[in-house]
């Protein structure tokens, strides 16, 4: 796995964050108490001196991991942010897993429609997945909620903040040159908490973080920062190999973010 050079991916990051922060009236992030969105908030609290200037999200299915809700909880008081919950309801859904598909879009267009937020920092990279490599830095996302993945516009992202039309927001995505090698090299630099589920327990540890009915435990005797640090520079395994997400076809995920999915 390749590993970066840390401090220009930092660099960028930070830059990226505090643009979003200025060209746009109302910002948000979302958080899934994951490793990386928690290193997007590390990043955030670096841009600005230790604080976090905007609400932080959690689409909530009530399935997450115990502790999960209480790394939330733990790490919200600790850093001092503010948690904005958005309940996603559990149904059935063509598109995806009845916990995680379209269900949770539909869950986060409701909050910016009642808070009026014209741009969301996401913590997508796009190593994760092949749809996600088309991202940009700031994304569009049109008045319902699509991304229209085959016109996207040049990656002179610092010029998008006055093509917004009415309704229509921005996604961000601050890490999107970083990979997980990348992330847990940064974590460990800079001592940022994570939620344990990330370390070994019986054998098993979990890679990538869902809920609890998308996501399985991978073999791994992995039970600190540098130990998955180790692990990553020689397995061949796909970090998001336990995810059921991940395991449809991409045409699938393509859709799914074309109609917001996180």
């Amino acid at each position: 796995m390749i590993e970066q050079d840390l401090k220009p991916l930092e660099e960028k990051s930070i830059y990226v964050i505090r643009e979003a922060k200025l060209k746009f009236k109302n910002v948000a992030a979302l958080w899934s108490m994951g490793k990386d969105s928690t290193t997007m908030l590390a990043l955030t609290r670096k841009a600005f001196l230790g604080k976090i200037p905007f609400p932080v999200i959690h689409i909530d299915n009530g399935i997450d991991f115990p502790e999960t809700y209480a790394f939330r909880e733990w790490l919200s008081k600790k850093w001092n942010f503010k948690v904005i919950v958005g309940r996603s309801e559990i149904k059935p859904d063509p598109m995806g897993s009845a916990c995680c598909g379209r269900n949770k879009p539909e869950t986060l267009k409701k909050l910016l429609e009642e808070y009026g937020f014209d741009a969301l920092i996401v913590s997508i990279r796009r190593d994760e997945h092949g749809i996600r490599a088309k991202e940009r830095y700031m994304s569009p996302r049109d008045r319902d909620f699509r991304w229209d993945y085959k016109n996207q516009p040049a990656e002179l992202w610092d010029d998008y903040a006055s093509k917004l039309d009415a309704k229509e927001h921005m996604r961000v995505h601050p890490l999107l040159d970083w990979n997980e090698i990348d992330v847990w090299r940064y974590i460990k630099r800079e001592h940022i908490p994570v939620n344990p589920l990330y370390f070994s327990r019986n054998g098993f540890r979990y890679r990538s973080l869902g809920c609890t009915h998308c996501t399985v435990a991978l073999k791994s005797n992995a039970k600190n920062v540098d130990d998955i640090i180790r692990e990553l520079r020689t397995t061949r395994q796909e970090e998001r190999s336990g995810r059921s997400m991940d395991k449809e076809h991409e045409a699938a995920m393509e859709r799914l973010r074309a109609l917001g999915y996180m």
